[in-house]
């Protein structure tokens, strides 16, 4: 089963794609947009990457403050999340998404990618850290049901 992992921003939304046994993301693309609301384009790329990849399902960033409480982009990602299902008729799973592009330019830094090249990768990187996060939860709740038994 693949898993379509996405990084909702103001201007991009960076795509990430799991194994087809739920292990490892990668990165795949990052769909980019002229104006924050200009959607529909967006959507029906997102919509060609399930079909291609045959996405059974989205992991899709939350933006939560530090403080665990969610402001203004975190209400556009829950927006984006229902457009997405309605577009797809696919569910989406929101994750916490803190800190994981300071992790990807941090990954990027040691990596030697340059300052100024850093930009094309940052959002399909992070989305990759999201749907690994979420991957790595499935992987930690099997090992916990198989040791309770």
């Amino acid at each position: 089963m693949r898993i379509l992992g996405l990084d909702y921003g103001s201007r991009t939304v960076g795509v990430a794609v799991s194994d087809p046994l739920g292990i490892t993301a990668q990165p795949l693309e990052i769909v980019r947009r002229k104006s924050e609301n200009k959607l529909r384009q967006t959507l029906a790329r997102i919509e060609e990457l399930a079909k291609e990849y045959q996405a059974e399902m989205f992991v899709l960033g939350l933006p939560k403050n530090m403080n665990n409480t969610l402001g203004e982009r975190a209400d556009k990602s829950l927006e984006f999340k229902d457009m997405l299902e309605r577009r797809t008729g696919l569910p989406v799973v929101m994750w916490d998404e803190r800190l994981t592009t300071v992790a990807a330019n941090r990954a990027m830094m040691e990596g030697g990618v340059r300052r100024e090249n850093r930009g094309q990768y940052v959002d399909a990187l992070a989305a990759a850290l999201i749907l690994q996060g979420y991957l790595d939860s499935l992987g930690t709740k099997e090992t916990a049901a198989q040791n309770e038994e």
